[in-house]
């Protein structure tokens, strides 16, 4: 069994998508699609830069997720392949279980740009810079990581934001309770904190204004049925329902992304071949989190696409 899975924030970097949309016709139309969507021009930015501006998270977002699209794009349209023919499951890692989505049928490419550009605003704009942070616990498990989090809270927002693979583990709250956090983390056996580049705090309870304000955009833009089921980062399962979709997509702003759950759940179901489109992000999680022997592979240029075609 295969699973497409879609990188986060944090993947975007100024030159993204050029090379792919130089060479392919497929990933220029997916890249002026999302462009008309939004009304910007937002393939001129993944371009050119600068690389402040692309690193917003109202533009990082959506333009993740547009990279991985046009991969996907051409491996369809030019490779003569279709995602319900090669993939089982889905998923992808926070604003990555959108492109997911998109990939799977259940948004259209402009209605993703849209909820994505909607989201970035929202979760920037739910915490006033300077207020809440995240970092990283390299060396650090989920229940270490909870343990630290707890005793460095004191009051304020101090929770496990992503449990990325057996080693790696976000924190995200209140900037004073996760540099305490940092500050502890040799008490704790956790090899090293880092405080990430992060312009607000995800995946909190202090995102609940994001949250409120997804549940408008996904009223508004409702799901369909995705072509295969995706596996929601929230509950660590495969879903296909589109109201619960919708639900999950809501309750992901503030909730955890269990991402080594989430592999370990494909696994079981017989995943083996797990196939990372616009990112090389999430492939070290994957080999990291399995149990057993699994492949990976990192899809961003021509030349990966031509590599895929051979193994599918």
């Amino acid at each position: 069994m295969r699973a497409f899975i879609f990188p986060g924030q944090g993947s975007q970097a100024v030159g993204m998508g050029k090379a792919l949309s130089d060479a392919s016709p497929v990933a220029r139309e997916v890249f002026q699609e999302v462009d008309d969507a939004l009304g910007q021009k937002l393939f001129q930015l993944m371009s050119e830069g600068p690389e402040d501006q692309l690193t917003l998270t109202e533009n990082a977002q959506p333009a993740i997720m547009a990279n991985a699209i046009a991969t996907l794009r051409v491996l369809e349209k030019e490779g003569g392949v279709t995602l319900s023919a090669k993939a089982d499951y889905v998923a992808g890692h926070s604003l990555g279980e959108y492109s997911a989505l998109c990939a799977a049928g259940a948004f259209d490419l402009a209605t993703t740009a849209r909820l994505l550009k909607t989201r970035g605003q929202a979760m920037q704009a739910a915490v006033p810079v300077g207020v809440g942070a995240m970092a990283a616990l390299l060396g650090a498990d989920i229940d270490t990581a909870q343990k630290l989090a707890d005793a460095a809270a004191e009051g304020e927002v101090c929770t496990v934001a992503n449990d990325n693979d057996p080693s790696q583990v976000v924190i995200s709250g209140h900037k004073g309770a996760v540099e305490r956090a940092v500050a502890l983390v040799k008490d704790y056996g956790i090899k090293r904190g880092v405080l990430l580049p992060v312009s607000a705090p995800f995946h909190c309870p202090l995102m609940q204004p994001a949250a409120d304000a997804m549940a408008e955009a996904l009223a508004a833009n409702m799901p369909v049925a995705p072509f295969v089921p995706v596996v929601a980062n929230v509950t660590a399962s495969p879903v296909s329902d589109a109201d619960t979709i919708r639900d999950l997509l809501v309750q992901q702003v503030t909730g955890r992304v269990r991402w080594r759950e989430s592999v370990g759940a494909m696994e079981d179901i017989g995943v083996v071949h797990f196939v990372e489109f616009g990112g090389k992000v999430l492939s070290p999680m994957v080999k990291r989190s399995a149990a057993g022997d699994v492949e990976t592979a990192s899809v961003i240029s021509m030349d990966d696409i031509e590599a895929l075609l051979k193994t599918l």
